[in-house]
């Protein structure tokens, strides 16, 4: 051995302190009532030699003994069935605000409304007189459907190009039809919407403009398009109904655009946007008349404001007023308002007329009186002339008796003085 190591040992004998470990709680005498009495406290010195008793309880030490099994359990009895659990966690009815997804119907404001009282999908299924599970067919959103619900086409517009109509199936449409009856149509709309309301048209849309000095007319871009699920959902939550019923019903109101994609030769149909109110439904039109009430009211106060009067006709939105000064006031608010809705102004659409020109509300003059224009008026007296100079048209007859009726209920003196120029019918 080296000087190194012998320098080495002796400085590792001197240094170095001993090992030791507790043992302090082992082999614990036990008192009169059975319980064990923690008085065992020493210390072992695991770098001498050890004792035989030291050796026993370094044994049992807790430390050193084999990990305790855990016990078997059952698993946690399930609360709820599976077919339950995915239709509560699917991306209908799937939110992260909890005090949205708990809340209870509101039965007294549902009451004073004048709406049915449903509490959960079984009420809305009992109501419609189909099954829970039928309900649920048509009132998932899936991310592809094997069978669509609807048929798109598309029409001609006027002012060209097309547009898409979305036209659900029997069985849906009947669905539709009856919460037309027993819900939408019975939602609360505003004053100021004349279309598509029982007891109103578009001559009580038109008739508080007759006679103003200015006329501004504004359209809603993407009308149908811009009332999502989400906005039908929250518009029945604010009626008064819990969680699972509004997303139930919003999805019931409501498609996606689909595009069909082939996935290992089956045809899927994807959606490709979001779910929104369509044309083609029954139930939209009366259904975007409810959301946007806040809209209607927020407007009809700013024409009260200038001093102008304000209706809707669907998307068309009307105001008049005499005072020329506030008109670009009027028409500058009104489209921050309508944006804040979450709606757009179609600028292109956007038209001022003034009184020395015409004045037209939804297809009705409102100049000096309700009716028709000269040259309409001009056009169908010229038509009431030729009838039945090319021979008995059943179809020309037709068509003029419903332009007579329509300005029978526009302006029945309009009507009357037309009425007269027809000539009366052979054998009539």
């Amino acid at each position: 051995m080296s000087w190194l190591d012998s320098t080495l040992s002796w400085l590792k004998a001197r240094f170095t302190r001993p090992v030791t470990r507790s043992t302090t709680g082992l082999d614990a005498p036990v008192d009169a009532q059975g319980r064990r009495v923690d008085v065992v406290s020493e210390t072992v010195v695991m770098s001498g030699p050890l004792k035989p008793g030291h050796l026993r309880q370094i044994h049992r030490d807790a430390r050193l003994l084999p990990k305790p099994q855990r016990r078997y359990t059952p698993g946690r009895a399930k609360w709820m069935p599976a077919a339950e659990a995915r239709r509560l966690f699917s991306g209908t009815l799937r939110t992260r605000n909890r005090n949205l997804r708990d809340l209870l119907p509101d039965e007294a404001q549902l009451a004073r409304y004048g709406l049915p009282v449903w509490r959960t999908e079984e009420d809305v299924a009992a109501a419609l007189g189909i099954s829970v599970g039928m309900l649920r067919h048509y009132s998932i959103h899936r991310s592809r459907e094997r069978v669509r619900h609807y048929v798109t086409f598309a029409v001609p517009k006027r002012t060209g190009g097309v547009r898409l109509l979305h036209a659900p199936k029997r069985r849906l449409k009947a669905l539709q039809r009856k919460l037309l009856e027993v819900l939408v149509s019975k939602l609360p709309v505003s004053q100021q919407a004349h279309g598509f309301v029982s007891g109103r048209s578009i001559k009580t849309g038109a008739q508080p403009h007759v006679g103003r000095r200015v006329v501004l007319k504004l359209d809603l871009k993407d009308f149908f398009p811009s009332v999502t699920s989400a906005r039908v959902r929250g518009l029945f939550i604010a009626l008064g109904y819990g969680y699972a019923v509004a997303a139930t019903l919003a999805v019931l109101l409501t498609e996606s655009e689909r595009q069909p994609v082939d996935i290992e030769g089956t045809v899927f149909h994807v959606p490709v946007g979001p779910r929104v109110c369509v044309q083609g439904a029954p139930t939209s039109p009366a259904l975007c008349n409810a959301v946007l009430m806040r809209l209607d009211r927020r407007l009809a106060g700013l024409a009260r404001r200038y001093g102008y009067t304000y209706t809707r006709y669907a998307d068309d939105l009307t105001f008049s007023g005499d005072d020329l000064s506030a008109l670009e006031r009027v028409r500058a608010l009104a489209a921050r308002y309508v944006q804040e809705e979450g709606f757009t102004v179609n600028r292109d659409k956007t038209r001022v007329r003034r009184r020395g020109g015409a004045q037209r509300v939804t297809g009705v003059t409102v100049n000096a009186t309700l009716g028709l224009s000269r040259e309409e008026r001009r056009r169908l007296r010229a038509m009431l002339h030729q009838e039945g100079r090319d021979g008995e048209d059943s179809t020309r007859r037709a068509y003029l008796d419903g332009m007579l009726a329509y300005v029978k209920m526009l302006n029945p003196e309009q009507a009357a003085r037309l009425v007269r120029k027809r000539k009366p019918r052979a054998g009539g």
